[in-house]
């Protein structure tokens, strides 16, 4: 009974994050909600009793996605910038 309570608890956490993922529009503010959607997606691996998904879930989905998703956000706003200040001068 327990572990059904803890795992619905985990779906509605991924769910909401999921949800969050979708509705926000900016590209930085969304890599850090997809960040703490690969956190809830690992916590449902952990309960679910899938510790190598939760830890690859952890790596990939909670670090190294964003964070990449931040750098080309940067990236491309130094380029978008540098354009800018070019065409103006």
């Amino acid at each position: 009974m327990n572990d059904d309570v803890l795992i619905t608890v985990c779906l509605l956490l991924v769910a909401a994050a999921a949800t969050a993922a979708v509705l926000v529009r900016e590209p930085a503010r969304q890599a850090l909600v997809l960040a703490v959607l690969g956190l809830t997606l690992a916590a449902l691996f952990t309960v679910l009793q899938a510790p190598d998904l939760a830890l690859s879930q952890l790596a990939v989905g909670s670090v190294l996605t964003p964070l990449l998703i931040l750098l080309s956000v940067r990236k491309v706003r130094r380029r978008r910038r540098a354009a800018d200040e070019e065409a103006g001068r």
